[in-house]
């Protein structure tokens, strides 16, 4: 199995430090001019269970009910062996998938751009008129589907995104991004020991920060859960299984933090959380072909993913106990 790059060379610097490579396509979705038009049945969402950016556009478009509204089409959490950094389509018949016909990921963005040079990332969504991608801004993604297709949220779909929280919950979600979303990354690939102990302290200083701001709430901003909670989730449920060993953040595990560990099972019982973490293909993905330490591709049998399904009993923090959404 052949194991490719998951950076650049561009996205190592000289000191160890690995900086993620700007997103290519970032026109947003709107009615303004230039901007994307949304529209029921216009765009495949390409997604890989394994990525947290991915997984976390999954999770918000079936909290709002998008799923008529905007197909999915699942990568293997396998690299393809070809010399790039790409994702193939071999879950499906054919090893293609059924609605672009396409077996790689890379042919999409391709189509976008013949010239493009940079890695072929997920979430990618694509226009069905063109087969071409339009949009790969993992950013802001599920902020588009919270607010430019909110004609299309289901009745009663939960407000994630409220208005009167907006500065805040983007502030909060800059940090957690940096400092654990991406700080995980920036040990795992760090190339000098002073990046890597660096990205070490940030991932292990945010905890802290982030088990005691959930030791007298639900939720990171109260009694219900926001954007500012899918962004975190992803990158809890990836922790153990990958992260910890992999990326060499082997401080603490998530168990070890009380507060962080039963508010990820909190979310985890939710069937848009729950159904959509596929810890089986995270610890493929990671162990088998991100890894350059494990050239024999032995896949880890722990840890034990019984206690996930163990009560939160975060209840208790809520003045709402019975509800975790506020609802439009």
């Amino acid at each position: 199995m052949a194991v490719v790059d998951h950076v650049t060379n561009g996205e190592i610097q000289s000191s160890g430090k690995f900086e993620r490579q700007a997103n290519r396509f970032t026109t947003p979705f709107g009615e303004g001019e230039g901007e994307l038009p949304v529209e029921k049945g216009r765009y495949r969402l390409l997604w890989a269970p394994v990525c947290p950016w991915a997984n976390r556009s999954i999770i918000v478009r079936q909290l709002l009910g998008l799923e008529d509204v905007i197909s999915v089409g699942t990568l293997d959490p396998i690299r393809p062996d070809v010399p790039w950094s790409d994702w193939a389509f071999t879950l499906d018949e054919g090893d293609k998938d059924p609605v672009l016909g396409i077996h790689l990921l890379s042919e999409a963005y391709k189509k976008a751009d013949p010239d493009y040079q940079g890695r072929f990332t997920v979430p990618a969504l694509v226009d069905l008129k063109t087969g071409a991608v339009v949009n790969n801004d993992y950013f802001n993604l599920t902020l588009y589907f919270e607010t430019a297709w909110k004609k299309y949220h289901k009745e009663h779909a939960p407000s994630l995104y409220p208005e009167e929280l907006r500065e805040e919950i983007d502030k909060l979600n800059a940090y957690v991004f940096h400092d654990v979303n991406n700080g995980v990354y920036k040990a795992g690939f760090a190339t000098s020991q002073d990046a890597y102990s660096k990205a070490y302290h940030l991932v292990f200083d945010a905890f802290d920060v982030l088990e005691e701001r959930l030791s007298g709430q639900r939720f990171l901003f109260g009694d219900y859960v926001t954007e500012s909670d899918v962004r975190l989730y992803v990158t809890l449920a990836r922790f153990d299984v990958a992260y910890f060993n992999g990326f060499r953040v082997n401080g603490k595990m998530l168990r070890d933090y009380p507060n962080l560990w039963a508010y990820a099972r909190d979310l985890y019982a939710e069937d848009a959380f729950g159904k959509n973490t596929d810890f089986e293909a995270i610890k493929k993905h990671y162990h088998l072909c991100c890894l350059k330490t494990n050239p024999n591709n032995i896949l880890p049998l722990g840890p034990d993913l019984e206690p996930w399904k163990e009560p939160a009993n975060r209840e208790r923090l809520s003045k709402d106990p019975e509800r975790k959404f506020r609802y439009e």
